[in-house]
């Protein structure tokens, strides 16, 4: 049984490891365990409207910071139990027999991860010995890729937010209706502009893509619901008699669809082009399904 505990454990920890590697570390981000998490807590948190989806995005990343340290405490005690009690030293006045070994395998997995080191049970057998500091260096590891899993995710939910606000304010200010009457180079430059910021929610999504089961309640600063006037941008541009909008446009539209595809390749959408995946897009994040011309 010592073996069968031992390699287990080990199987599990290498587990947890390599969803931490191919969520943050992979250039395509799509940990098969962290996207279950994700899309568990989405559907869960759809069931309360769209006050829950605004909570999914948070509460799914707290729950896959979650499954990996998990992950870890329970591999890791795996590999201590069959040396439980006898591989262990106890402070004074701690009596092993009244813990059960699996629980005491399991304490002093969370404390070694932790790295708290509190000192009150230490081990004594050299296999012990020899692997336990292994498991501080993953914890400490763990709480530098929660962290970095901060810093990569938010500012690509800042860049998405701030994308959409500046649709929201193209439309307010009625470029799509006067787009006609508008100087073909400011018309050009913006469209152009609106390319390249699209270009890197596309690779945001691309390389975190949990950002997608983030969600905001405001329409002018959801992506969902933006999106579909982008489209509309893109259509009455590539309909323009001036050759540098017409191809803006087109461009414009190229990029949407290069989204909307990756959507349909990452997501379970049942959608199956562009205009549809819009569709859906904006009803799954808990936005008022758009209405879709041209």
């Amino acid at each position: 049984m010592t073996w069968f505990w031992t390699l287990c454990g080990i199987a599990l920890i290498v587990g947890g490891l390599t969803e931490v590697f191919r969520t943050l570390l992979h250039p395509v981000g799509r940990g098969r365990l962290t996207r279950w998490v994700a899309q568990g807590t989405w559907h869960v948190c759809a069931l309360f409207g769209s006050r829950g989806l605004v909570l999914a995005g948070p509460f799914g990343v707290i729950g896959v910071i979650l499954l990996w340290v998990g992950m870890q405490i329970v591999g890791w005690a795996m590999v201590y139990l069959p040396h439980v009690p006898d591989g262990f030293s106890y402070s004074p006045g701690l009596r092993p027999e009244d813990y059960p070994d699996a629980l005491e395998a399991f304490y002093f997995s969370a404390v070694s991860l932790s790295t708290l080191g509190l000192g009150d049970v230490a081990g004594s057998d050299p296999w012990v010995r020899f692997i336990n500091p292994f498991e501080s260096v993953i914890g400490f590891g763990l709480l530098t890729a929660a962290v970095s899993w901060f810093l990569e995710l938010y500012p690509g939910l800042r860049r998405r937010r701030a994308f959409a606000l500046r649709l929201a304010v193209l439309e307010r200010a009625g470029f799509g209706v006067e787009l006609p009457h508008i100087d073909a180079a400011v018309v050009a430059g913006t469209l152009h502009s609106l390319v390249a910021e699209l270009a890197q929610v596309r690779v945001d999504l691309t390389q975190s893509s949990e950002s997608y089961f983030f969600s905001e309640r405001e329409r002018e600063s959801s992506l969902p619901a933006m999106m579909p006037f982008a489209l509309s941008l893109a259509r009455r541009a590539g309909a323009s008699d001036h050759a540098g909008v017409r191809t803006a446009g087109d461009a414009l539209r190229e990029a949407i669809a290069d989204f909307t595809q990756e959507l349909r390749t990452q997501f379970p959408l049942k959608a199956r082009d562009m205009d549809e995946t819009l569709v859906e897009y904006a009803i799954r994040h808990g936005q008022k399904p758009p209405a879709l011309t041209g």
